[in-house]
C-alpha cells in the first residue's frame, strides 16, 4: 500500500467515526403540537363564520331584521316563529344588540341569528337546522372582587364617575347608607372605601353583584357597613351589629340639593312676606321620584289650596307624620287610606301651587308639632341576634381590617384601588 493510499484510508476511518458519533449523540427532533382552541362567540365557533353586528332600531321587528339580512319572507317568518316559542318577539327593544353569522363559502348563507336580551342572556336561532330551532342561553359570567376607594370633592356621584368606577356603585351605596348618611350634606373631603364583587361577560362589566363591606367617612366619622345574613334576612350592619336600616330614610328623594331649610321666618319667594317654612325644600328635576321615608298610612291626598299644590300626607305611627308638597303627579294606587312601604314611590317632583320651580317641600311633624326633618334621629332596627353575633364579629373584624388597610392593599394582586 502506498503512503498516499494509506493516508486516504486513515482519513476515511476518521470520517466514518465522526459520522457515527454524531448520529449516536443526536436526539430526534421534537414536534410541538398546539391544541386547537376555537374562537367562540355566543358558544358558536366563528373561525369558519363571518360575523356582522347590529342594533335594533325603533319599530324594527325580528322579521324585518332577518329579511334585510338575506332571508326570504317565508324563511324570516319561520325563524321568527321558532324564536317566539321561547321568547316573546314583541318584547324586543330598540337599542339592544343582535348578531348575524354567515357562512364563508360562496353562498354566504345566513347560518345563525342571536338577539341579546340583556348583557348576559340571549336568544339563539339556528338557521342551519331543519326546521329552524331557537333557544335562550346565558353567557358565562366571571366575578372579580374589587377594593376601591375615593375622596369626595362635590358629590358621591361625581366622585365615582371621576374615578372611573361603576356608576351603579353610587346607587348601591346610597341605598345602604340611606338611613344613616344625609347625602345632601356631604362635605368636601368625605371619602369611602368599598369591597364588592363585579360580574363580567368576556371583558365587559355587567354590574355589581354584591357589596361585601363599605366604610364611609362622613364629617370625619367612619361609618362601617357589613353584609351579613342574620337568621333568614341578609342586610347591612354596623360594627356593633345594629342594622343600618332605620325607621326613616334620611331623605325622600335621591340626587338633588337643599334649596331652602327649616325656618320660622323665611321670606316667601312669591308672596314676598316673611312666614314660617316648617319644611325642607329639595330642588330636583321635574319628574324625579319621591319616596315615602317610612312605612305608614296615607291620611290625605289632593290639592293644598294654601300654596302646596298636589300633596300627600302619611302617618307613620302615633308620633310622626310626613307631608310631600308641590308634586307633579301621584304614583299609581296612592290613595287615602292605603298602606305605603319605606322607599315606595308616592309621586314625582313638580312645581304645582305657589312655586318658582320644580322642587319638593318635605315636612315632618312629631306629636303634631313641626320639626326640622334633618334633626330626626331614628333608632336602628333588626340587630344581629345573640346566636349569630360571634359569626358576625369574626366576619366584620376581618373586613374592617381590609378596609382600614386600603393603602397597603391597593397594590395587591387580589384587589384594585382607585383614587
Amino acid at each position: 500500500m502506498t503512503l498516499k493510499l494509506f493516508i486516504t484510508y486513515i482519513a476515511l476511518i476518521i470520517l466514518c467515526s465522526c459520522s457515527n458519533n454524531t448520529k449516536h449523540d443526536s436526539k430526534p427532533a421534537e414536534t410541538i403540537i398546539t391544541p386547537y382552541k376555537p374562537t367562540l362567540l355566543y358558544d358558536l365557533n366563528i373561525d369558519s363564520l363571518e360575523v356582522d353586528y347590529g342594533i335594533v332600531k325603533n319599530h324594527q321587528t325580528i322579521t324585518k331584521i332577518l329579511i334585510e339580512a338575506g332571508l326570504s319572507y317565508s324563511q324570516s317568518l319561520e325563524a321568527a316563529n321558532s324564536i317566539n316559542e321561547v321568547f316573546d318577539i314583541r318584547t324586543i327593544r330598540a337599542g339592544n344588540k343582535y348578531t348575524l353569522f354567515y357562512s364563508t363559502d360562496t353562498t354566504h348563507q345566513l347560518s345563525h341569528f342571536v338577539y341579546s336580551i340583556s348583557q348576559r342572556d340571549f336568544v339563539h336561532c339556528n338557521l342551519r337546522s331543519n326546521p329552524y330551532s331557537a333557544s335562550i342561553k346565558s353567557q358565562s359570567v366571571t366575578t372579580k372582587e374589587r377594593l376601591v376607594s375615593a375622596t369626595i370633592n362635590t358629590s358621591l356621584w361625581n366622585a365615582i364617575h371621576d374615578n372611573g368606577l361603576p356608576l351603579q356603585l353610587a346607587l348601591d351605596l346610597s341605598d345602604i347608607y340611606a338611613w344613616t348618611i344625609d347625602f345632601f350634606g356631604i362635605e368636601k373631603g368625605d371619602s369611602f372605601s368599598v369591597i364588592f364583587n363585579e360580574d363580567y361577560v368576556d371583558s365587559a362589566s355587567i354590574g355589581i353583584s354584591n357589596i361585601k363591606a363599605a366604610k364611609f367617612i362622613s364629617h370625619g366619622s367612619p361609618i362601617y357597613a357589613f353584609s351579613f345574613k342574620s337568621d333568614t334576612t341578609e342586610s347591612y350592619f354596623d360594627l356593633q351589629g345594629n342594622s343600618l336600616k332605620k325607621a326613616f330614610l334620611k331623605a325622600p328623594l335621591k340626587y338633588s340639593r337643599i334649596s331652602s331649610r327649616f325656618s320660622n321666618g323665611r321670606l316667601h319667594p312669591i308672596l314676598k312676606i316673611r312666614r314660617a317654612h316648617h319644611g325642607i325644600d329639595y330642588a330636583a328635576p321635574s319628574g324625579t321620584p319621591v319616596m315615602s321615608i317610612g312605612d305608614g298610612i296615607v291620611i290625605a291626598k289632593g290639592w293644598d289650596a294654601k300654596g302646596g299644590g298636589n300633596y300627600v300626607k302619611i302617618k307613620h305611627n302615633s308620633v310622626y307624620t310626613t307631608t310631600y308638597m308641590h308634586l307633579k303627579n301621584f304614583a299609581k294606587n296612592i290613595n287615602q287610606g292605603c298602606h305605603v312601604s319605606q322607599g315606595q314611590m308616592i309621586g314625582s317632583v313638580g312645581s304645582t301651587g305657589l312655586s318658582t320651580g320644580p322642587h319638593l317641600d318635605f315636612r315632618v311633624t312629631m306629636n303634631g308639632k313641626p320639626v326640622d326633618p334633618l334633626s330626626i334621629e331614628a333608632p336602628p332596627i333588626e340587630p344581629i341576634s345573640n346566636d349569630n353575633m360571634q359569626s358576625f364579629v369574626e366576619l366584620s373584624d376581618s373586613l374592617k381590617n381590609i378596609l382600614d388597610k386600603i393603602e397597603t392593599l391597593k397594590n395587591s394582586n387580589n384587589h384594585d384601588a382607585a383614587f
